[in-house]
């Protein structure tokens, strides 16, 4: 899988340059982009991977969170400099739903399958699970009920006052999760961590890292221009291309890494990818978007569509029922997965 992956970014990369310069058709350069994005992501992934074993689970699950979500916020900021508002909006409810659901589940199931029951750390899953509560059913619902009948200017202004307390909010738990309560909240799963070697020297990881992130920007300017032509070559609305298309594209690196940590039974970390991203998307990338979008011709206020809202709401509150006991097996992955596919073929028909 990884020499695949390098032909693909050997290859992609100088395809994409390529096509960019001699306007290839937008439908196949979607899919070198998107292709060229995801191989990038894996390497991003295995970096990551690398400095997680140096760091700990739950540094080295934030550090997976964090680069994988900085190709999605890439995306975004040439999205929203496009003043495709809608598609950022869509792709911030696409992340949250595909980690929770999607890649959750993923772990879920396929550490399900080798494993019949895994354990994580309950305490990290009770303290996500108020965060999730507040970032999702808290922070997004409150612009969209008092928006309605608020003015352009005074929504927008809402939208920063609370992009700006959820910013303040997610820093504030990063510290307590990792400076004042480090090891206060201590599970048996946290005791039988393996000693694994990294595959790539700390320097390495990190020059890849950076590497990989610039090609990504590159990359992704050049996606946001296809959107347009390829929604209208397969009847696709911006809403079904940011939910689905772009959250999956942007997320590919803590996909792979969350579901290879569960397979390695891995549960803290898989855990912490997944959950830990969905918590970067909506109290910090989301804000830093709204805070980003005023320099820009278009602003994005925080408001999401009626679908988007319940969407990430359900997800929310199922993610809860099924993680708040820190066990887990195949079955609840299944559920996990069922709930995306149907909410994936909601948003296709909308």
């Amino acid at each position: 899988m990884n020499r695949l992956f390098a032909l693909m970014v050997f290859a992609g990369v100088p395809l994409s340059i390529a096509g960019s310069v001699l306007h290839w058709p937008s439908v196949l350069m979607f899919a070198i982009y998107c292709l060229t994005i995801i191989a990038l992501a894996s390497y991003m992934g295995r970096a990551t991977e690398s400095l997680a074993i140096v760091a700990g689970p739950r540094i080295g699950g934030l550090l997976n969170a964090t680069f994988g979500n900085a190709v999605e916020l890439i995306i975004s900021i040439f999205a929203l400099k496009a003043g495709l508002v809608e598609v950022v909006l869509a792709s911030l409810t696409g992340s949250v739903v595909g980690n929770l659901l999607l890649v959750a589940g993923l772990s879920f199931f396929v550490g399900g399958l080798k494993y019949k029951r895994q354990e994580f750390n309950v305490y990290d899953a009770r303290h996500n699970a108020g965060l999730l509560t507040f970032a999702i059913l808290v922070a997004f619902v409150i612009p969209e009920v008092f928006s309605a009948t608020m003015s352009k200017a005074k929504t927008l202004s809402l939208s920063v006052g609370i992009s700006v307390i959820m910013i303040t909010l997610y820093l504030a738990a990063l510290y307590f999760k990792l400076v004042t309560h480090r090891g206060v909240y201590q599970h048996k799963s946290d005791e039988v961590e393996e000693h694994e070697e990294p595959e790539w020297s700390k320097g390495k990881s990190i020059s890849i890292l950076a590497l990989a992130t610039a090609a990504v920007a590159f990359v992704s300017e050049n996606l946001v221009h296809t959107f347009e032509e390829v929604a209208q070559s397969f009847g696709w609305s911006e809403l079904f291309i940011g939910v689905i298309i772009v959250a999956i594209v942007g997320n590919a690196a803590e996909h792979a890494s969350a579901i290879i940590m569960a397979y390695k039974n891995k549960m803290n970390i898989a855990v912490e990818i997944a959950i830990g991203s969905t918590l970067q998307i909506a109290m910090f990338v989301a804000p830093v978007l709204v805070l980003v979008s005023l320099f820009f011709p278009v602003q994005m206020p925080l408001v999401f569509s009626l679908p988007e809202l319940i969407a990430m709401a359900t997800a929310v509150l199922l993610t809860i029922v099924l993680s708040n006991d820190g066990d887990t097996n195949w079955f609840e992955g299944a559920t996990m997965l069922a709930a995306y596919i149907i909410m994936g073929i909601g948003f296709y028909l909308l």
